[in-house]
């Protein structure tokens, strides 16, 4: 009858309304229809991703700020990483996740300012990568000279250009896209960037592949220094050789520490970056290739975590902060080593 039909059309109607990101534009996206059950999951599992992420880092944040003891080179370069790590889980990471239901409604400049955010914070993290891999080959294999070298002056300086580059980077490859933040998307609601061959080769080989290389050979040299000191410790071992030899454990054991901060980012990112050509040639799912981003994004969560198994004095910080001890006077003095 023609009140069925009426109603089925009804019914249709607002079916395919409901699909549409902006029901009210002929051009608007659709939604990604998800199980409830799917979609619950996938929230809450990157939902407490981002939150330990902005937590975790912030505890290293304010540990290495707070506690002058903690004011070192190496602990400098750490922080730098802190800070980027806790830039992907607040901002970075909660976008991302709006992003799973298909439909971007922050507009152009929000999306704009996203993916600039996401290029700017990986290529610090590769470069607060190098700048570690730098300092723990100077730590090593140039000990005598490492504190003249080596000083917090040189370090702040490195990091701030760093920063600075990691800025000209991203500009320079979304350069396009941030001019006009529509530009390659495909309906309303839509938040795309689209990096022809030249860019991508380029972010490849500056945020991959040549920071990995410079990265295994500075500790294939560490590693082979601190094997040579060994041997030469076991042939004549005195008082004076005794103490260099607790502080070059000491040293290689940040170097090991902050080796496994690298390889399990190495791991983390290969799956990306290994796959961007792929990418390109659109023979990657984006099922795919949201789990890839999502890996390198974990990097960060992933950070933190692993100071806490091998530095007591991030514990012992920790420990202090949670307690609200660093509210005392005097508490920046405390001794954590």
């Amino acid at each position: 009858s023609r009140h069925s039909q009426t109603r089925w059309d009804t019914l249709l109607w607002a079916l395919k309304e409901a699909e549409l990101c902006f029901p009210q534009l002929n051009n608007s996206c659709k939604k990604t229809m998800r199980p409830h059950l799917e979609a619950a999951l996938i929230y809450t599992v990157l939902s407490g991703i981002s939150v330990a992420t902005v937590v975790l880092n912030l505890l290293v944040i304010i540990s290495i700020s707070h506690f002058r003891q903690l004011h070192t080179t190496t602990n400098l370069l750490l922080l730098s990483l802190a800070v980027a790590d806790f830039l992907m889980g607040l901002p970075e990471m909660p976008t991302e996740i709006l992003l799973f239901r298909g439909c971007w409604m922050l507009g152009d400049f929000v999306c704009a300012l996203n993916y600039f955010l996401g290029f700017l914070i990986v290529s610090v993290s590769v470069g607060s990568m190098v700048l570690i891999s730098i300092d723990r080959y100077m730590a090593i294999c140039d000990p005598m000279f490492y504190t003249t070298k080596v000083t917090l002056k040189k370090v702040q300086l490195c990091i701030w250009m760093c920063w600075i580059f990691s800025a000209v980077h991203s500009t320079w490859i979304l350069r396009d896209f941030l001019q006009q933040p529509d530009r390659y998307n495909s309906c309303y609601g839509e938040c795309v960037v689209i990096i022809n061959y030249v860019e991508g080769a380029a972010d490849l080989i500056l945020t991959f592949f040549g920071p990995i290389v410079v990265i295994t050979l500075l500790y294939l040299r560490v590693f082979m220094v601190a094997v040579s000191q060994a041997r030469a410790m076991r042939s004549h071992v005195t008082d004076v050789t005794l103490q260099r030899s607790k502080a070059k454990k000491s040293e290689m054991k940040a170097a090991r520490t902050l080796g496994v901060v690298i390889v399990v980012f190495i791991l983390c990112s290969s799956p990306y970056y290994c796959f961007t050509v792929e990418t390109e040639n659109n023979s990657i799912g984006a099922t795919s290739a949201a789990i890839q981003l999502w890996l390198l994004y974990f990097n960060s969560c992933l950070n933190p975590v692993i100071y806490v198994f091998f530095y007591p004095w991030f514990r012992k910080a920790i420990k202090q902060i949670v307690t609200l001890q660093i509210l005392q006077p005097g508490s920046s003095e405390t001794s954590l080593m």
